[in-house]
């Protein structure tokens, strides 16, 4: 038997899930925040926090851009009616957002990732993309070397 939950676990607004992978893989040039389509047992799991942003990307079909690889679990107290856990999820945007996504992405090295997953103040789920370009090791290092130093310095400012 599923466990119950309580009104007090539910998230009604705020953040869900958050790849903080992303800033340090990729140079993000621009962000974008997106709306999803989902079914109801989606909704459901996401109020609960069960989701992962860790391996998703955007790809394009038909004209469309669509969010794949994106882990949502399923549902514990469903009914008859559940979900794919890793299924493309469409993106919901304006056509000229939508264009320059699809033009930026035809560019050598481009990619779309998923940021932050949330519900805003209307508490509809929204989901925050970057559109950037994949880091060589050395720029990884460099950013490794410039987050240490900002914290040496706020560290030693403070004393």
């Amino acid at each position: 038997m599923a466990k119950k939950s309580k009104k007090s676990d539910f998230i009604a607004f705020g953040t869900v899930a958050e790849n903080h992978r992303a800033r340090f893989d990729y140079n993000i040039n621009e962000t974008f925040t997106a709306g999803l389509v989902l079914f109801g047992t989606e909704v459901k799991s996401l109020r609960l926090g069960h989701a992962n942003i860790r391996d998703a990307y955007g790809i394009i079909e038909k004209d469309e851009l669509y969010m794949s690889n994106m882990f949502i679990a399923a549902y514990d107290n469903q009914g008859y009616a559940s979900h794919a856990e890793r299924r493309n999820r469409k993106l919901l945007l304006n056509r000229r957002e939508i264009i320059k996504i699809i033009n930026a992405l035809s560019r050598k090295g481009s990619t779309l990732v998923a940021l932050k997953l949330f519900f805003d103040s209307h508490g509809r789920a929204k989901l925050e993309i970057g559109l950037g370009t994949g880091k060589k090791l050395y720029d990884k290092r460099e950013t490794v070397k410039e987050r240490d130093w900002n914290r040496e310095k706020a560290r030693l400012m403070s004393h």
